[in-house]
């Protein structure tokens, strides 16, 4: 089962972070996470990674619960499935996805989301999930753009039904299973 949380700017809103809770279906303190900073490769995207910490910290998720995982080696699907959820932080799509698929880290991460794991996607993270580049996740079928003021409507959608979907800071897509909806 699919459960997938694709955001521009983490839980910009109270409403993300309580989907984000329910799907998961755990106290928050016993939630185990992995980070992935790798995307945040300049200046601008690691000045972002406290606030990506601070997402999961404010659910009052332990710090002793959360592995940094920065993609240097492959994380294998047994070690993963000690987790409950894996966040991948902002900056550059495209450095965030060869890590990904040149560890073969790819093989694990499906498997993961495939049987329950919950994906959280912040901006690059959001992106290697459509499809903006070669070799990507494939979750959605068609391009993401993040951090526009205007967007998609909320609600639920066909992702086959567009070609390019606009995804503003205060909202994001939820995908559970095959079924995709917009909330904020």
């Amino acid at each position: 089962m699919k459960k997938i949380v694709l955001t521009a700017n983490g839980f910009e809103n109270r409403n993300i972070w309580k989907i984000f809770l329910k799907l998961i279906d755990k106290n928050p303190e016993k939630i185990k996470a992995i980070f992935v900073p790798t995307a945040a490769n300049d200046a601008d995207a690691i000045e972002v990674l406290p606030k990506c910490m601070h997402d999961l910290l404010d659910l009052n998720i332990s710090a002793n619960n959360i592995l940094v995982y920065d993609l240097h080696y492959k994380m294998e699907y047994n070690e993963l499935c000690e987790f409950d959820t894996i966040y991948f932080c902002g900056g550059s799509p495209q450095y965030l996805l060869s890590r990904i698929n040149n560890t073969g880290f790819n093989e694990s991460l499906k498997k993961f989301v495939d049987n329950g794991g919950v994906y959280i996607g912040v901006s690059a993270g959001s992106i290697i999930c459509a499809n903006n580049l070669p070799e990507n996740l494939g979750y959605i079928k068609c391009k993401l753009d993040v951090h526009g003021k205007e967007g998609i409507n909320i609600g639920k959608f066909d992702p086959n039904e567009y070609s390019n979907i606009k995804l503003p800071d205060y909202k994001a897509i939820i995908i559970q299973d095959n079924t995709y909806e917009v909330i904020e």
